[in-house]
């Protein structure tokens, strides 16, 4: 698999298949599926060869020199109960 990692908090914000064609250009991160326009080549990073933990949402997780930590500020949803 393969995450994009922004730079300056090292939040794994993207998870994509290993054959997913994505593209960090200078102004925009492009995906097979869709544009990021907040992240770009220079202030996001494309890791390949990872296996994300299995609870992985964008933003929970860091990820640097092979290692996942939650992040210091993630907040667990709360669920509500439908009455």
């Amino acid at each position: 698999m393969k995450t994009i990692v922004e730079n300056a908090t090292g939040l794994s914000k993207y998870i994509f298949e290993d054959d997913a064609n994505v593209v960090l250009e200078e102004s925009m991160i492009k995906t097979p599926e869709f544009y990021i326009a907040d992240l770009n080549s220079n202030n996001a990073t494309l890791i390949e060869g990872v296996t994300p933990p299995e609870d992985w949402v964008g933003n929970k997780y860091t990820y640097a020199d092979g290692v996942w930590a939650v992040s210091s500020v993630w907040v667990e949803p709360e669920v509500s109960e439908t009455v």
